[in-house]
This record gives C-alpha cells, structure tokens and sequence, in this order.
C-alpha cells in the first residue's frame, strides 16, 4: 500500500499523473494553486495506491512524492 504527496504550488494540472495511475487515484482538484492552475491530488478512499511511482517519474514538474 502507497500514497503519494503533491507539492500543489509545483503542480500545473498537466494530467499526465492521472492518465498514467493505474488505479485512477489521482484527480485534477477544483482549487487553484497560486500560479493559477487547478492541481493534481490523491483521491484513494479506498486506499488502492500502490506506490509505483508512475506518477512520479512522468510529472514533468517533479511535483509527486510517492511513499509505501
């Protein structure tokens, strides 16, 4: 079992985290960062992260920290 931490005022809400995640976990928020963008965040009530770093290493902001 994993879960990730998004440094939302790195994030611009690219979406490549979300089409990557094999387990649909992470969702584009519906705040704003202060930059303006809405970013990426853990959605896993179901706890069903695996901590595979997907995410991570395709954030083009290096703005995913995955742990398990």
């Amino acid at each position: 079992m994993g879960y990730i931490v998004v440094d939302e005022e790195r994030c611009k809400g690219c979406e490549i985290c979300t089409e990557t995640c094999p387990e649909h976990v992470i969702a584009i928020g519906e705040h704003f960062n202060v930059l303006g963008y809405r970013p990426a965040t853990l959605v896993d009530p179901e706890r069903r992260c695996t901590g595979c770093t997907l995410c991570a290493r395709m954030c083009p902001d290096v703005a995913i920290e995955v742990y398990r």
